[in-house]
């Protein structure tokens, strides 16, 4: 038996574990942990594919697993992450609002399962990609619960937390077009709005970080921006189309 090709789903199954660690302590209210399990999720996404590449063991059983994985660890964690965070309040919140996050599971089930028969998403993608969806619901309410001042205000009204997870599931099947994160080359030339992202926002969180912001908003500084920066670009374009 080759082993070797069974490196890169192995690897993915440490992706689906990670999830799983996520649930579990969403469920015990330390959603900074939760998602550090997440953040520890998408390294390993990173990582399938990359020896997938460098090992040359693609497989169907591979992307189909990739998928099933991104879904727990991407979609399924991060709603009951904001599920918890929003049932934890007895006082400003209806009980009804706790399921809206829920939406962020069943949107990332459609969003991969549209990329995995998209072809037009080779290199960049068309919609929010799943990951990023999940790092910014989970960081949100790991960062709002970390502030608790700020937790409260934000459930006061019942609307922000819903708001992301409605906001999050429409942009991850919605046409707008996102730049990749991964890196398959580092030659500038196909790289350059990547390279000017992460030469924006690595001095920015460096320095937030040393002004004091907890880690699990620096998460959440990232992936909004990321968000923000591709609105803003798309927009841009439309306007320069005209």
């Amino acid at each position: 038996m080759n082993i070797v090709r069974h490196i890169p789903n192995t690897i993915t199954c440490l992706n689906l574990l990670s999830g799983t660690g996520a649930v579990i302590h969403a469920f015990q209210d330390r959603f900074d942990i939760a998602l550090g399990f997440i953040i520890l999720a998408a390294v390993f996404d990173f990582l399938d594919g990359l020896a997938a590449r460098v090992l040359h063991a693609y497989s169907d059983t591979g992307k189909e697993l990739d998928s099933l994985s991104d879904v727990v660890s991407f979609g399924v964690a991060p709603s009951l992450i904001l599920y918890n965070f929003l049932d934890g309040f007895t006082v400003g919140v209806k009980p009804w609002v706790c399921f809206i996050p829920l939406l962020i599971a069943a949107f990332s089930a459609v969003r991969l399962a549209r990329f995995n028969v998209d072809t037009r998403q080779s290199e960049n993608f068309i919609g929010l990609p799943v990951p990023a969806s999940g790092l910014c619901a989970a960081s949100a309410a790991a960062f709002a619960d970390h502030y608790h001042t700020l937790a409260n205000q934000l459930v006061a009204n019942n609307y922000a937390m819903p708001a992301l997870s409605l906001i999050l599931s429409i942009l991850m099947v919605c046409s707008l077009p996102m730049f990749s994160l991964k890196f398959k080359s580092l030659k500038w030339t196909v790289n350059t709005e990547r390279y000017i992202f992460l030469c924006t926002t690595i001095p920015v969180s460096v320095t937030l970080l040393i002004l004091g912001l907890h880690w699990t908003g620096i998460v959440f500084f990232i992936f909004a921006f990321y968000i923000i920066w591709n609105a803003a670009a798309a927009l841009f374009r439309k306007l320069s189309d005209k």
